[in-house]
Formats: structure tokens, C-alpha cells, sequence
């Protein structure tokens, strides 16, 4: 199953608002095919597996494994679940139940309706974590909010500007810059308010590392008026989400993730200032939080964003000279 686990993370920022999927063909023991869905629109995992599995080697003398229930619905692909039971598997093994309300069991329960043994629940946390964004989509009927700021070694998100100071700041090393565009590549779409968008002008696309460029998002309580902001080109476009109340209302934010989330948006990396990262923490509307601590000393700035009481670390690892520790709203 961890195989699977491997395969399908492979196709993460690839797949998205789909789940990610890898598939095992295994015969007395050996793997003889895998799989992974590899991109939207495209064969699910089973189906690539499938594919590949040599043509002396019946698929009935196999077992597969999945990391999430094969799929019982028509969407941009037929049912997995009709094509395992055409090709006579007797047996598959599942991580997670599809949170889906179009599968959620119905997959397994046509597999078993058709005479083919399902045993699931197998690494079943490893299966949720592999596909949080996915299940939190579903479940929570919102996107997956991953909020991410660098702060130096004394506490401070940003210099305190000037009317004419625009631009950013870079607090962290220039090494992990790569990585942030790492993280932007594995996320549907980035979201900062219109103050960010005066201060720093930013592109918020992928420059260091290839992938599906993400949806650019500015939140805010009117639309800002800066038609030269870098970020708004013909190639790319930015969209403005206006809170219906006060930026810093739960409801209202609330509200537009909802509806984010209506429109298939399945996660969201936030890189926005202050008040953005204050206003979705003292929401509760985040899942993960990554920071990234410099040793850069500031002495005197825009103070970092203040963490909910007794939050723990999750993890922590060193990058270079950075420090990245992230916390989870569990």
C-alpha cells in the first residue's frame, strides 16, 4: 500500500481537484504492473495499471491494490469498479473509502455485489494524510488552506515601508525560494490581500520549478484599483474575491471558501500579509501552517502573525539556514 502511497504522490499539483491514486497488479506475491492517475481528465490509476500488466499474466491471477476506492460514477472516465469486475479480479485491497458522495462505498459495494473479496482500512491515516486536500474538499465542502510566511529571527514578517517603498522583502535565504515555488506548484491556487498586492507587487506564478501554474487570488473588502500590479496580465489574470462583511468575519470568509470550493478549488497556499494570515487563524479556517524562520535579524517591522495558544510543532527540519516548522488545526 505504501507503494501506492509513493506512486500517487507523484501527481501531486498534476491532478487536482482529483484525488491522488496510486494502483498495484500483484501475482503471488511480486508486482507485476503499477500505475498512478497521472493527470485531470486522464485513465484513473486502475486503468493504468491495467494497461501495463504483461499479456501472458491474467489479470484474475492478480490482486490489486488501491490507496482509494475505485470509482462507481461516469465523469470524465468510465467506472473503475466495471472495468476491475470485467477483467475478472478477485481480489483488492483499499486505503480509504472515497469521501466522494458519488462512490463513498457505492465502488466497493459493486465489487462485492460481483463476487470479488474487498478488504479496506489498510494504512488508512497514511491514505487521509496522503490525500488531505482531497478529503477536506469533500468533507468541508472547502478548499484546503495552507497558510505560509517567513519571519525573521526576532519576529517580524516585513519592514515597515514607506508611501513610495514597493516591492518585497526577502527575509529567508535565496535557496528557499525554489521551495516556495515548490509549494505553489502542489497548490490549486494563491490567495493575498490587497495590501500585499500595493506593497510587494508580486507575480505569484511559478519561475523556479515547472508544474500547472496556480490561480492567483486577492482578497479584500473592495477592489483595489492598481491596473499596473504585475500580477494582472492577459496570460495569467488575477481574480478579486470581496468579502461580503469585514474582512477579519468568520461568516464572511467562511462564505467565499465555500464558494471557492463550489467551483472545484481544492486547495489554497496563503502568502499574504498581516491582517490576510490574522484573519483565517483567528477564523480557524487554515489546515496547515508553514513557517519559515530566518536568522535574519530586522529590528524593527511588521510583527509575524500571532499562532493560537498552545499550537503545537508538528515538524520541524532545517533548510539551509532557514528553519521551516509547521503546525496542523487538527
Amino acid at each position: 500500500m505504501r507503494r501506492c502511497f509513493d506512486l500517487a504522490q507523484s501527481a501531486l499539483g498534476f491532478v487536482r481537484p482529483n484525488p491522488l491514486v496510486g494502483a498495484l497488479l500483484v501475482q503471488n506475491g511480486k508486482v507485476v504492473a503499477e500505475g498512478f492517475h497521472q493527470a485531470f481528465g486522464g485513465d484513473h490509476a486502475e486503468v493504468n495499471a491495467l494497461n501495463i500488466l504483461p499479456e501472458n499474466i491474467a489479470p484474475s491471477d492478480c490482486t490489486m491494490y488501491v490507496n482509494l476506492e475505485p470509482c462507481s460514477h461516469f465523469g470524465k472516465t468510465p467506472p473503475c469498479a466495471d472495468i476491475i469486475i470485467a477483467k475478472g479480479i478477485k481480489q483488492v485491497v483499499i486505503s480509504n473509502i472515497d469521501p466522494d458522495p458519488r462512490v463513498s462505498g457505492r465502488g466497493i459495494e459493486r465489487l462485492k455485489a460481483n463476487g470479488i473479496q474487498v478488504i479496506s482500512g489498510v494504512l488508512e491515516n497514511e491514505g487521509a494524510e496522503l490525500n488531505r486536500r482531497f478529503f477536506c474538499h469533500q468533507i468541508k465542502k472547502r478548499p484546503y488552506i495552507i497558510l505560509k510566511w517567513a519571519q525573521s529571527a526576532d519576529g517580524f514578517m516585513d519592514i515597515i515601508r514607506q508611501l513610495d517603498q514597493k516591492g518585497s522583502f526577502q527575509i529567508s535565504q535565496q535557496e528557499t525560494k525554489k521551495l516556495v515555488h515548490l509549494w505553489r506548484s502542489q497548490e490549486q491556487a494563491i490567495l493575498i490581500g490587497s495590501n500585499t498586492l500595493r506593497t510587494d507587487n508580486p507575480q505569484l506564478n511559478l519561475r523556479e520549478v515547472h508544474g500547472i501554474q496556480p490561480i492567483r487570488l486577492v482578497i479584500s473588502r473592495s477592489e483595489f484599483q492598481g491596473s499596473d500590479a504585475g500580477m494582472f496580465n492577459a496570460e495569467n489574470p488575477a481574480r478579486w474575491l470581496q468579502i461580503d462583511s469585514d474582512r477579519e468575519s468568520c461568516n464572511g470568509l467562511l462564505k467565499t471558501l465555500e464558494q471557492l470550493g463550489a467551483e472545484g478549488i481544492q486547495s489554497i497556499l496563503v502568502e499574504g500579509g498581516l491582517k490576510t494570515h490574522q484573519s483565517f487563524l483567528d477564523s480557524g479556517l487554515w489546515d496547515e501552517i508553514r513557517i519559515i524562520r530566518s536568522e535574519t535579524m530586522i529590528g524593527k517591522g511588521i510583527p509575524a502573525p500571532a499562532l493560537p495558544q498552545n499550537l503545537p510543532i508538528t515538524s520541524s527540519h532545517r533548510y539551509g539556514k532557514d528553519r521551516i516548522d509547521s503546525c496542523r488545526n487538527l
